[in-house]
């Protein structure tokens, strides 16, 4: 299956990556290489890309679709958690631009042997965005305690029905192990009240989102990477990060804001004697969205958020 996915917020983000032609870029979530294109289209032979990706679907994918610029691409397969020591290893140590898209790609939503999405009945209960990984959805679903799986769906899925959902989990694998997607779906369907369901979108949407996120180790491995991401930046580099759901725009929100001022002392001091300095500016102050037209032709940008932090090494 081809490797489709309709980059969010595109023009958006490549004018605040503020490309210069023979600076060196680092796309974080290569996916199937859509924003990595058009930077690449942007640089010189001078200039440089490094896609890194954890997904072999889209390490394949994206190493196809950047062929023509291959003298000036390095496509790179690990987690962008691993970012400072993946590119120490090819010699740089400051880069011009970092960009995060942390959307689930189409093709793994749409590919059902994957096992992402709720609107598949016979998939298995996978959701590893890294196959070497050996943990799977289906280990989560079968293994978790009633409060483990309790605490994820509240934390992570947001739903108040988290409850229902994860004591109506454990009940029915006592019968017989949970397997498949349409399996969970029906579980989950089984614990929301119809008034609700008929309302308040896919029942299952939130539960599977909180299961992805447990299993891939989402919400922490962006939350322990950012700051050190922003420390690779060479002075008015750009970080672009695209978000989905209110718990990743937290984080990024948060620690921007911390890095433009991390000065601990109390308000009432005259003067900062912490001796925190700010390592830049956001440049976003509210998230920048999907233009109507964008809403219209790709659904998906439909919770799209990207916000922007500018490194400025002297600051004091």
């Amino acid at each position: 299956m081809e490797f489709n996915h309709k980059s969010v917020l595109l023009r958006e983000t490549i004018e605040n990556l503020n490309i210069k032609p023979d600076g060196i870029y680092v796309d974080g979530t290569l996916g199937g290489a859509g924003h990595s294109l058009e930077i690449a289209k942007r640089l010189t032979g001078k200039g440089r890309l490094i896609g890194i990706d954890q997904d072999a679907d889209a390490i394949t994918a994206a190493t196809d679709r950047l062929k023509d610029y291959a003298d000036k691409v390095t496509i790179i397969r690990s987690n962008y958690a691993a970012m400072k020591t993946e590119l120490s290893k090819i010699g740089i140590t400051k880069v011009d631009g970092i960009l995060l898209d942390l959307g689930v790609s189409s093709f793994q939503l749409d590919t059902p042997e994957r096992g992402f999405t709720y609107r598949e009945e016979d998939a298995p209960l996978d959701m590893r965005m890294d196959q070497r990984q050996t943990l799977t959805a289906k280990d989560i679903v079968n293994g978790y305690s009633e409060q483990e799986l309790y605490r994820i769906i509240r934390d992570f899925g947001e739903d108040r029905f988290a409850k229902n959902i994860a004591k109506h989990i454990v009940q029915e694998r006592t019968k017989k192990e949970i397997e498949t997607t349409g399996e969970l779906t029906e579980i989950i369907r089984a614990s929301i009240p119809m008034k609700i369901q008929a309302t308040g979108g896919h029942p299952a949407k939130r539960t599977f989102q909180a299961i992805r996120i447990e299993l891939n180790r989402e919400l922490e491995v962006l939350q322990d990477n950012l700051d050190e991401m922003i420390d690779l930046l060479d002075d008015n580099g750009r970080f672009c990060i695209i978000t989905f759901h209110s718990l990743e725009d937290r984080i990024v929100k948060t620690s921007f804001r911390k890095n433009e001022n991390p000065c601990t002392c109390p308000k009432e001091f005259p003067v900062c004697v912490c001796g925190k300095v700010s390592k830049g500016k956001v440049v976003t102050r509210k998230p920048i969205l999907p233009s109507e037209k964008e809403l219209e032709e790709n659904k998906r940008s439909k919770s799209a958020k990207l916000r922007v932090f500018e490194r400025h090494m002297a600051t004091k």
